[in-house]
């Protein structure tokens, strides 16, 4: 599938601006992530997106070695229904993290990856590699595409939704996409985030 150029002009504008907005918090956040514990202040997370695995950029939210730790806390996994994996209150978030991610800080710097043309700013959500192998077959077509920093899945319910519900929204978007729909589900984002920055 061809990137459509409208798609491309909005990712670029729209990341250029939320990069320009965020720009006088990145001391502050840097600071506070450092004085928490002394890590690095940004991950880079693998994810697949058009069918290959990217690092995607975040502020880093979890203790040092959160992926280590994930193997002991797979009996608390809340994702009965699929593979994907969440813990609501998880142990490995930092003191620091559960502020960045209440406002969603954490998220920014993937607008890194969508200048660079790895995500799209309105996309399937993107997953790690052992998540999207485990697709029934009639979406296995959603890690082709370029994967979204929000998208209709994530204004629709986000880590709540049963994991065939975000597979069938993310489909539907995938085969209704357009420029009205890619601005609706940006505008939803930034009113969940001003109204309820949780549950994107």
């Amino acid at each position: 599938m061809n990137y459509p150029i409208w798609k491309r002009f909005l990712d670029i504008s729209g990341s250029i601006i939320g990069l320009t907005i965020t720009l006088p918090l990145l001391p502050f956040i840097f600071l506070a992530v450092k004085i928490d514990d002394g890590g690095t202040v940004i991950v880079k997370l693998p994810r697949v997106s058009e069918g290959r695995e990217i690092l995607v950029y975040k502020f880093r939210s979890m203790v040092k070695d959160a992926r280590d730790k994930k193997k002991d806390l797979v009996h608390l996994n809340e994702r009965q229904d699929g593979p994907f994996f969440k813990i609501k209150q998880d142990p490995r978030i930092t003191r620091v993290g559960r502020w960045l991610r209440k406002f969603r800080l954490d998220e920014f710097p993937q607008l890194l990856n969508v200048l660079r043309g790895e995500l799209s700013l309105v996309g399937p959500r993107p997953h790690e590699s052992e998540e999207v192998v485990n697709y029934p077959e009639a979406y296995r077509h959603l890690p082709k595409l370029r994967a979204g920093v929000t998208g209709l899945s994530q204004v629709s319910g986000a880590s709540s939704l049963p994991f065939l519900k975000e597979l069938e929204l993310d489909d539907f978007y995938s085969k209704n996409m357009s420029l009205g729909s890619d601005i609706k589900i940006i505008l939803k984002t930034l009113g969940i985030l001003f109204s309820d920055p949780t549950a994107v």
